[in-house]
């Protein structure tokens, strides 16, 4: 099978672990270490990420994001969509930002290195935090089955 056959579904965020150069846990200041999260690829190369803060409560905006390669929460929520396309040979997953919570994100390009292992997706990227501090960030989904049966 190859990623393009793969990808397309319903994701559910099961784990986002950061870590820093030296390999230490770093959680997301914004997001929690546990977020909630749903990432949806369809069969025509659209797709849609929301991410929540668990247990969110009134939760001040932050500024401006800096993050690199990467967009940035806002009140405990991010949440973007737009196209996506797949190189099958390097499994990097290439998305542009139609929309996105935070503006100045609108437009931008986000290359993910992806695997699928059955119904099991993994993604992994260099990053930075919302705080600057450089990351790899893995994250593990779960593909939903369907819900209208």
């Amino acid at each position: 099978m190859s990623l393009s056959n793969d990808l397309p579904g319903t994701w559910l965020l099961q784990s986002r672990i950061d870590l820093t150069l030296d390999g230490s846990r770093h959680p997301d200041p914004l997001l929690g270490e546990y977020p909630v999260a749903l990432l949806i690829y369809d069969h025509t190369g659209h797709f849609s990420a929301q991410f929540m803060k668990r247990d969110r409560t009134n939760v001040a905006p932050s500024g401006p994001s800096n993050a690199r390669n990467n967009t940035q929460a806002q009140g405990g929520y991010d949440a973007y969509f737009g196209t996506y396309s797949i190189d099958d040979t390097t499994g990097v997953v290439t998305q542009q930002l139609m929309g996105s919570l935070s503006p100045g994100n609108v437009g931008m390009v986000l290359s993910r290195a992806m695997e699928v292992r059955g119904d099991t997706l993994l993604i992994k990227l260099e990053t930075t935090a919302a705080d600057g501090t450089p990351v790899v960030r893995t994250l593990t989904w779960r593909r939903l089955k369907d819900a209208t049966r």
